[in-house]
């Protein structure tokens, strides 16, 4: 089960989310992308705290796959230094898993 894992990123817009997604679910890099804003985001960048709205996109894939979904993010990602973090898997619904399977086939393990 563990093969399987979510990957996160965030953008500044809902269109820089849906073309990453794009470029993901197309290219079979993710079987589905979920996106989710606007969101409000704080932190520290460059020594002054931070405040903005951004869409997280949560792109279910393979852990083979997640090096060439980071390039494919960092490639389309406007931000500097992006956020993009992968956790696995642990369990799932068996046909969701299956049907998850099914759809990054063509991307070997």
């Amino acid at each position: 089960m563990s093969e399987f894992i979510h990957i996160i990123t965030t953008t500044a817009s809902s269109d820089a989310a849906e073309r990453i997604a794009g470029v993901l679910v197309e290219s079979r890099l993710a079987a589905c992308v979920q996106i989710v804003g606007p969101i409000r985001s704080i932190y520290r960048w460059q020594g002054q705290i931070e405040t903005a709205e951004e869409w997280q996109c949560w792109a279910k894939s393979r852990r083979d796959l997640y090096d060439e979904v980071e390039k494919t993010i960092r490639r389309l990602h406007t931000y500097e230094v992006p956020e993009i973090l992968a956790m696995p898997i642990v369990a799932g619904h068996a046909d969701y898993l299956a049907w998850l399977e099914k759809e990054l086939l063509s991307r070997a393990i």
